[in-house]
């Protein structure tokens, strides 16, 4: 039986098969949009409240001023079949890469790395983010949902990327070729 599941392991690994590895506390998500015949894909590990205080101030799970890993348990992954071109000029090749978000206070970054793969922070709790590794930062509009979002939820709408969660959504827009 141990010979079946490295095989199968090796397979999803040879046929670029991904999907966010997420622990029972939280829930596998996934935001994908097609643009000009170009997939869009991110894997992402989703959190709920649970009565925390997530977001900005003291005792929040996110403190401001911190790198976040856009999710919760292994790091968000972003896979694209087309180029993007993000607000302020930062252009993503067609591939694979990994999200942050850079929870400055009252103004959040996303942050485009490619390194993949890797667990969403270190054991010391610090973010598993290379700078060397960065593609680019990009801006994100701050807004309020009508209502606390439990579940954190990314979507992915033709040239709109939005992330929302507690009593936040944070979005930029974008353009694939």
């Amino acid at each position: 039986m141990t010979r079946v599941w490295k095989c199968v392991l090796l397979l999803t690994a040879a046929l670029g098969i991904s999907h966010a590895r997420c622990t029972s506390a939280n829930q596998p998500g996934k935001a994908t949009v097609d643009m000009n015949g170009k997939t869009i894909t991110i894997d992402y590990c989703a959190p709920s409240m649970r009565g925390r205080h997530i977001f900005g101030g003291a005792g929040a799970l996110q403190p401001d001023n911190s790198i976040w890993r856009a999710g919760a348990d292994s790091a968000t992954s972003l896979h694209t079949d087309a180029d993007l071109t993000f607000p302020g000029g930062v252009h993503v090749p067609k591939g694979d890469y990994t999200l942050y978000i850079a929870l400055n206070t009252g103004k959040w970054d996303l942050v485009i790395s490619k390194q993949t793969g890797q667990w969403g922070i270190n054991r010391d709790g610090s973010t598993s983010l290379e700078k060397a590794q960065e593609v680019g930062r990009v801006h994100l509009s701050m807004g309020k949902p009508s209502a606390p979002v439990e579940l954190y939820k990314i979507t992915l709408s033709p040239g709109k990327l939005e992330f929302a969660w507690e009593n936040v959504t944070a979005s930029t827009t974008f353009t694939a070729k």
